[in-house]
């Protein structure tokens, strides 16, 4: 896996790139759909590369190996065979889960144990099963199994937590170097920077994180609650620590206006389930800012869903008819807006790139961040 630094912008810390995989060529910056069961909710694999232009999806560690599991999916040949993806795949380590489902878990220096979630059964994640698990499923890009520690925590839990990740991550890296890629492709382990909400402990683990020499590097432990400016004065911590000749990933973010900041703050890479899980409730963005279609001031619009917006289905259904599905329950409705939104996510980075590579990021960022925060 290689990454070329292409272009910087003159007056911020934004960049654009190219990361290559086995499986193709990442333009950076970029937004990564979210497909954690192996399909990204309501929206087609061809209609994914096609229609929305995804370089890479993601999948989740944890959830596929509850189902259909990991006997089913050597199977099947990895997760690229098995949901008809030939493009590069990212999967999460289950970490986040350490968090999201803390009042299921215990947590030791060998690992987490979880309730499943189905059916209650203990299932137990550890460093080196959780790189065995990805190994199996055979992203392109695979994360190591860290704790996300809850915001906000005292600094002595931060720490703590901090310090088991690092130790986590070493014992991933030991557990790859014993193993080989199941089928054929390389894999690449991005580490994961924690520190809560601490900027001594994050400069710390962006130390400690950055002397791995991995392909790549994420930024964890945001999009948890803390406020926005705490997430950029992170952001910029951190970028300025880790190396500038390889990617860096901040997790689970966020809003357009997110994405852009973190954008000029040197980040590259991002995923969030918000463009399909907001979607399902009626949100609609648009480069004049956020929409809630089921307003009754779009009942009997029957202009196009979004002028400006490159997707078919944007100009192909009116407002008042996108409106009309979403009250009816109509599962269409969700088809529409959840290919809606992750086309325009992906527009709104394309966008950025271009005005990286022109140098005048910094300038359309700012006009773009008043525009993106209208409510329409």
């Amino acid at each position: 896996m290689k990454f070329k630094l292409e272009a910087k912008d003159k007056g911020s810390s934004a960049r654009a790139g190219t990361l290559t995989t086995d499986h193709g060529d990442i333009r950076t910056p970029i937004f990564m759909p979210v497909g954690t069961l192996g399909s990204v909710k309501a929206v087609s694999q061809p209609d994914l590369k096609n229609v929305v232009g995804a370089d890479i999806i993601l999948g989740n560690t944890y959830h596929l190996y509850l189902r259909p599991g990991m006997d089913t999916m050597d199977k099947a040949g990895g997760l690229h065979k098995y949901m008809n993806w030939n493009l590069p795949i990212l999967t999460d380590s289950g970490g986040y889960q350490v968090y999201s489902l803390s009042h299921k878990r215990k947590l030791t220096e060998e690992g987490a144990a979880f309730r499943n979630h189905i059916n209650g059964d203990l299932v137990m994640f550890t460093p080196e099963n959780v790189m065995d698990i990805q190994r199996t499923i055979g992203g392109d890009i695979i994360m190591a199994f860290d704790e996300c520690p809850p915001y906000p925590c005292t600094k002595q839990y931060a720490k703590n937590s901090m310090e088991r990740t690092h130790r986590w991550l070493d014992r991933c890296v030991a557990r790859l170097a014993e193993t080989e890629p199941h089928y054929g492709h390389n894999q690449e382990l991005f580490p994961i920077l924690q520190g809560g909400g601490y900027s001594d402990l994050r400069k710390q683990s962006a130390e400690y994180i950055a002397g791995k020499d991995a392909a790549g590097y994420a930024i964890g432990g945001l999009s948890v609650g803390e406020p926005a400016e705490e997430m950029y004065e992170t952001s910029e911590l951190v970028c300025g620590i880790l190396p500038e000749d390889k990617p860096r990933y901040l997790m689970g973010v966020g809003t357009p206006v997110n994405i852009l900041e973190n954008i000029g703050l040197g980040v590259d890479m991002f995923d969030c389930v918000m463009p399909t899980r907001n979607a399902r409730t009626g949100t609609v963005y648009t480069w004049n800012g956020v929409m809630n279609i089921k307003n009754k001031k779009w009942e009997k619009d029957f202009s196009p869903l979004d002028q400006a917006g490159s997707a078919e289905v944007d100009k192909m259904y009116s407002k008042s008819y996108v409106r009309h599905l979403l009250r009816a329950n109509e599962i269409l409705a969700l088809n529409i807006l959840s290919t809606h939104n992750l086309a325009f996510y992906l527009d709104l980075v394309r966008e950025a790139r271009k005005h990286i590579i022109a140098g005048d990021f910094a300038e359309w960022k700012d006009k773009m961040v008043m525009k993106l925060s209208t409510k329409i």
